[in-house]
This record gives C-alpha cells, sequence and structure tokens, in this order.
C-alpha cells in the first residue's frame, strides 16, 4: 500500500470522525435547547403526567369505571368520588382515567399512521414528478371538506368503534401531513448536497432516506404533535356524537354526551373530561411550538 493511499485513508478516516462529533455536538445542542425551553418543557411535563396516569389506570383508578351503584347516583365530588358519579352511580374520576386512555391511544396512533402515510405520499408527489399533480388534487379534493365533519362521515359509514375512529381521523389528517412533507422535500432537493450526492452517483433510495427525509424530518414531528391534540379533540367529538368508541365504553366524549342530561343539576359529569381534554391539548400544543420555536428559530423572533 503506497504512502498516498495511506494518506488518503487517515483523512478520509479523519474526515468522518469529524462528521460525526459535529452530529453528537448538534444532539447535544438540541437537547440542551428543549430542556431550556419553557414552552416545551411545561407541555412536555403535562403530556409526561397524563400519560403516567393513564397507562397505570388499573392501579390509579379508584374504582372499576363500568361499576354501576344505583345507591350513589349523580353524586357530586367529595371525598369519596372526587369527580362524583353519573346517571348510574359510576365513578366519574375512574371513566376520565380509563377515556383518557383511549384519547391517548387514538391519537398517538393516527399521529404514527398519518405520519408514515404522510411521508410516503408527499415524498413520492415531490421526487416523482409524474405523480404530484394526480397525488395533490386526491389530497386536495380531501381538503376540501372540513376535516371533523369527513371523519364524522367516514365513521358512520364504517359503524361506531375505535377502530373506525383511527381509519376515520387517519384518511383526514394524512393530506395535510403529505402536504408539509412535499414542501419541505422540495426543498432539499435544491439543496447543494442533494446535488452533489446525485453527481456521486447516489442512488434514490440513499438519496431519499440519508439526505432528503432528514431534512424533512422536523417539520414533520412538530406537524405530527398538532395531529396528536387535533385528533384527542375529534374523537371527543366523534364520541359525543355516537360514532366513537360505543357505550359503556369510558371514553371522554363518551362521558361528556353522557352528562349533557344533567348539565344544569350534576355539572361535573361533563365538565371534568372537558377540562382533562383541553389539559392534553394545551400540553401537545405547548410541546408543538416549542419544537417549533427550536427548530425553525425565525418564530422566536416573530413574537
Amino acid at each position: 500500500m503506497s504512502a498516498e493511499t495511506i494518506e488518503t485513508l487517515d483523512a478520509g478516516g479523519s474526515l468522518r470522525s469529524e462528521m460525526r462529533r459535529a452530529r453528537r455536538r448538534r444532539t447535544l445542542m438540541f437537547v440542551r435547547e428543549l430542556a431550556m425551553h419553557p414552552s416545551f418543557l411545561i407541555g412536555a411535563t403535562i403530556l409526561f403526567v397524563l400519560t403516567a396516569i393513564a397507562l397505570l389506570a388499573p392501579w390509579v383508578a379508584p374504582d372499576d369505571p363500568n361499576k354501576s351503584n344505583y345507591s350513589d347516583i349523580l353524586m357530586g365530588p367529595s371525598e369519596r368520588f372526587w369527580f362524583g358519579t353519573d346517571g348510574f352511580g359510576r365513578d366519574i374520576l375512574s371513566r376520565v382515567i380509563y377515556g383518557l386512555r383511549v384519547s391517548l391511544a387514538i391519537g398517538l396512533i393516527v399521529a404514527m399512521l398519518t405520519g408514515i402515510l404522510g411521508t410516503i405520499l408527499g415524498t413520492l408527489a415531490s421526487y416523482v414528478r409524474w405523480l404530484d399533480g394526480l397525488l395533490m388534487r386526491v389530497l386536495d379534493g380531501l381538503m376540501a371538506f372540513p376535516g371533523v365533519l369527513l371523519a364524522i362521515a367516514l365513521a358512520s359509514a364504517l359503524g361506531p368503534s375505535e377502530l373506525t375512529v383511527i381509519i376515520a381521523l387517519t384518511v383526514t389528517y394524512t393530506p395535510r401531513t403529505a402536504r408539509v412533507v412535499r414542501a419541505a422535500v422540495l426543498v432539499a432537493q435544491g439543496m447543494q448536497y442533494v446535488e452533489a450526492a446525485r453527481a456521486v452517483g447516489a442512488g434514490h433510495g440513499r438519496i431519499i432516506f440519508r439526505y432528503i427525509l432528514a431534512n424533512a424530518l422536523s417539520p414533520l414531528i412538530v406537524q405530527l404533535t398538532f395531529v396528536f391534540a387535533v385528533s384527542i379533540i375529534a374523537e371527543a367529538i366523534m364520541s359525543f356524537l355516537g360514532v366513537g368508541p360505543p357505550p359503556p365504553a369510558a371514553s371522554l366524549g363518551n362521558i361528556i354526551a353522557d352528562g349533557r342530561t344533567y348539565i344544569q343539576e350534576a355539572w361535573w359529569v361533563a365538565v371534568f373530561p372537558g377540562i382533562v381534554i383541553a389539559v392534553a391539548v394545551l400540553g401537545l400544543n405547548l410541546m408543538g411550538d416549542g419544537l417549533r420555536d427550536i427548530i425553525d428559530p425565525r418564530h422566536r423572533s416573530e413574537r
């Protein structure tokens, strides 16, 4: 092996090591900014607490959420029933905890499916030019309908269940996510490093996954936090209207729907699950705002 070859290998190894160190520094800087951002910290704390409560529902909930006790019908908040009871004597706190588990699970699954499908469709539309017009017109057609109304129509056609809510919300919010990914991919394709990768003969798969999607990941994550939040609200609306998880399943929307009959004399049946929905959505929105500020500092200067 010649001296020039050895020097070239050493230079290449040093360059790779320096690139790895640079990536680690960027990762540490990003984590440090997250830890110092008040909006993200508050939102992440709220979401962590709610998620922990939902996961520990069998141990945290004071009672069976579907257990009826007709001697305790419409009992107000007290030391025994912190959130009161409903028209069947069921403990509202227990039902809210289990309903929170349903809402968070549906929101998370919808966000994940929306992210996967939106990434595939957005990348295809921007990278394969002849597909752009076809895919975007189909997605624009879906976006022409108000989101919640489209989800309600789809869930009504499929029948009330958790699965149909997930399908309906995924179909509803995938076009919006695909639009975000498409815009990010179009910007990334014009970058010099992508042109350089093409010039040295990098394949389409390597260019898409290593160079283009890596730079589309940041706006996608921010978008999915908002999809998560909107899905929680939409699931509650659909359950309230009777096209979500069917009773007696504990769902925040179902609990609110049960409480509308007693709203004047038993306000706690509807108010407490509504507060939990508001707190969960607030936490997710704060997280999304924090991520957006860190990923795109221009938003901080606009405030």
